[in-house]
């Protein structure tokens, strides 16, 4: 029980005893103890120090009769009340003190009751207090939480506007690059921060070598995750348009792996035979074409490029068109 009322003491007076909790202790410590000397010592054991009730012993030595208890008692609290906080440790213990009071024989007969009510209200209004104050930090630890996820928030979305300025960067460069093998290199790169940077799992280009000492048989330019399906991606820059001899590969690379689809993105246009050769395969193996510029626009639109590719993945699905031309939904 000592450790239950300590803490709520800890929480609840802060700076100063509160005003309700100052009358009700004023009336308490005098109904506790008989003498006025005992008000002294009640004050004195819980760590007053002499410099706060010295001229009160002066006074009881002097002339007890015209010390009254109760303004003994009203006096010295008071003066430690308005001591603030250098007295708070003081103060803490005497309300522990007051909270703890189980035994009022010591009690004149005529105040052992009243002794007894008032420790009993003292005790509920601390309780109640505490009870408000853990109220209240709880709501400023709600706010402080909340306050730190928005902060979060706000810098995370800094971030990726960040980065997104870096990819715009990257994409607009590229145009500039004379290096065919550098360029090609760069797109690469570039495409797959942008899948990284929409949350899209991103595999970078990889070979496939025989077990025979053959070398190279395959080189794709990487895969991605849409959704759980993987997409095996190529990617072309090319000065003229794709045609059925460009895509044929890469549909043939599609063939050789069950659970494989197919994005070719190009920065030239398709030919309406690599259109419809794709859309012959479609039936068996799913593949979407997508010209950079589509890109390149979502990225300056603010498109997520998942959002891109699932609708050109339903156009093709759904539709037999893998060259269906994004169409930004309204919000």
């Amino acid at each position: 029980m000592a450790d239950h009322y300590e803490t709520h003491c800890e929480i609840d007076i802060t700076y100063h005893y509160p005003p309700e909790l100052l009358e009700l202790l004023c009336d308490a410590v005098p109904v506790l103890v008989r003498s006025k000397q005992a008000v002294i010592d009640f004050l004195v054991g819980a760590g007053v120090p002499n410099k706060f009730v010295g001229d009160w012993k002066v006074k009881l030595k002097q002339d007890k009769d015209s010390v009254k208890k109760h303004e003994l008692a009203r006096s010295l609290l008071c003066r430690l009340n308005d001591a603030g906080e250098p007295a708070l440790a003081l103060r803490r213990e005497i309300l522990k003190r007051v909270c703890q009071f189980e035994d009022f024989s010591g009690c004149w007969d005529n105040d052992r009751y009243k002794a007894q009510g008032l420790v009993a209200q003292i005790q509920k209004l601390v309780n109640v207090k505490d009870s408000f104050t853990r109220m209240s930090l709880e709501r400023e630890r709600e706010r402080q939480r909340h306050q730190a996820e928005r902060a979060a928030a706000v810098a995370a979305q800094q971030q990726k506007i960040a980065e997104r300025d870096e990819l715009k960067k990257a994409f607009y460069k590229l145009f500039a690059e004379t290096n065919p093998q550098k360029r090609g290199k760069d797109l690469e790169g570039a495409l797959n921060s942008l899948f990284k940077h929409c949350g899209i799992l991103v595999r970078e280009a990889f070979v496939y070598k025989g077990s025979d000492g053959e070398g190279v048989l395959e080189q794709v330019d990487g895969s991605v995750n849409i959704d759980g399906h993987v997409y095996l991606v190529e990617m072309k820059w090319w000065d003229k348009p794709i045609g059925r001899a460009e895509v044929s590969p890469h549909l043939v690379r599609l063939f050789s792996r069950a659970e494989a689809s197919g994005i070719f993105i190009s920065n030239s246009k398709f030919t309406v035979p690599a259109v419809e050769t794709v859309r012959e395969a479609g039936s068996q193996k799913m593949c979407v074409l997508c010209e950079l510029e589509e890109i390149v626009f979502a990225l300056e639109g603010e498109t997520d490029l998942g959002e891109l590719f699932r609708q050109k993945i339903n156009a093709a699905i759904h539709d037999k068109q893998p060259l269906h031309r994004f169409v930004r939904q309204p919000n």
